[in-house]
């Protein structure tokens, strides 16, 4: 009879680590860990359940880490009793053989199984939620990369002797005063013209004009 244990690393679960250390020390010979980005399907999940035995013992953190709804609980509990499969719920506190959580009741039960759609639904959208958080990280830190490749490329087509007309065409930038701004912020020398950035030919108009 082998003792199999089994959690979904799912992005909201932080307590996994601790978790494992449980099931190691309850003597689980397989810790099975399902990859955030198989959460829908969870190959490994089934691939648990087929490989059970008649009296094994599985291990898992919580029922809303494994299963997904009330009606793959049905069925869940249902090969569990036709299997013998001693089932052990670490944080809800069960387990089917009657040996582990003395303190754990009846009432206790009933109310994981009533909890059990509320709890799902707050992991589902808890994962959606740092799921779209990654993502808009990942679309600033790309814009951000972009926006240093840009000023990259009009300090170093300055210095090559492109003229400003050809810089400004070539980086996409929407006025010339963007160029101006980004060697300005290099240190660049702008050594070219009588100016070093849009505000010094206003100047130096006024200054003839005055002369």
């Amino acid at each position: 009879m082998a003792k199999v244990g089994y959690l979904m690393r799912s992005a909201h679960y932080e307590g996994a680590e601790s978790d494992i250390e449980w099931m190691k020390g309850y003597g689980c010979c397989e810790i099975v860990e399902e990859k955030p980005e198989h959460e829908k399907l969870r190959p490994l999940w089934n691939k648990v359940l087929g490989n059970l035995h008649k009296g094994d013992e599985l291990v898992v953190p919580k029922l809303s880490n494994v299963l997904q709804g009330t009606r793959q609980l049905a069925f869940f509990l249902e090969f569990c009793r036709m299997k013998v499969i001693r089932l052990i719920s670490i944080h809800d506190k069960i387990d089917s053989g009657n040996e582990l959580f003395p303190e754990t009741q009846t009432s206790d039960i009933l109310l994981t199984i009533a909890l059990l759609p509320v709890e799902v639904n707050a992991n589902r959208k808890s994962a959606n939620n740092k799921r779209q958080l990654k993502n808009k990280i990942k679309v600033l830190t790309s814009a951000a990369h972009n926006k240093a490749e840009r000023a990259k490329l009009v300090v170093n087509m300055y210095k090559s002797g492109h003229t400003i007309d050809d810089i400004w065409k070539t980086s996409g930038f929407k006025s010339r005063s963007s160029i101006f701004r980004i060697l300005n912020t290099a240190g660049v020398d702008l050594n070219r013209g009588h100016t070093k950035g849009p505000i010094g030919p206003r100047k130096n108009r006024e200054e003839s004009k005055e002369e």
